[in-house]
């Protein structure tokens, strides 16, 4: 199994040890994961997939995601069934991740907030339910989900008054 280490600001590194390019059985690259995911939200087909200590999903409205849960961190992959940028390096041993934010799950939302700008999204019509089966919702947040929650809210309570 992955193991975590930093790799600078919104990055984390996965090792990969000698005969470790494997994962369940299978010959392993990041990248042709997320392609997947992606052309999956371009059908608008929703997929869970779980590699290792990551978890990529598509919905059924178009958007992709890649979660790593240990640290709740979180990067849109796709939205609308149109592919996002993201930076990813993979290499023999090791992959990293630009980590574009954080994310939670609560009941049937969807919680992200954008690393830069601290803006707090909540979505609905994701797999929350799956995703939660799989040990995906940010839970052992504590504070940093009520804290996102309750934001949540007093944005809703803005816009509807």
């Amino acid at each position: 199994m992955a193991n975590p280490t930093k790799a600078g600001k919104g990055r984390a590194r996965i090792k990969r040890g000698p005969g470790k390019r494997m994962v369940d059985g299978k010959s392993f690259r990041l990248a042709d994961e997320v392609r997947y995911i992606q052309q999956r939200a371009a059908v608008h087909d929703s997929r869970i997939v779980g590699i290792g200590q990551l978890v990529l999903f598509s919905s059924e409205s178009g958007d992709a995601w890649m979660l790593d849960p240990s640290e709740h961190l979180a990067v849109r992959l796709a939205s609308d069934g149109h592919p996002e940028p993201v930076h990813i390096e993979d290499t023999e041993t090791t992959f990293s991740v630009a980590w574009t934010g954080q994310y939670g799950i609560v009941g049937p939302a969807f919680l992200y907030t954008d690393r830069e700008s601290r803006r707090v999204t909540t979505l609905f019509g994701y797999p929350t339910q799956k995703l939660a089966q799989m040990g995906a919702t940010g839970a052992g947040r504590g504070r940093n989900t009520v804290q996102l929650l309750s934001r949540a809210r007093a944005k809703i309570s803005n816009i509807f008054g």
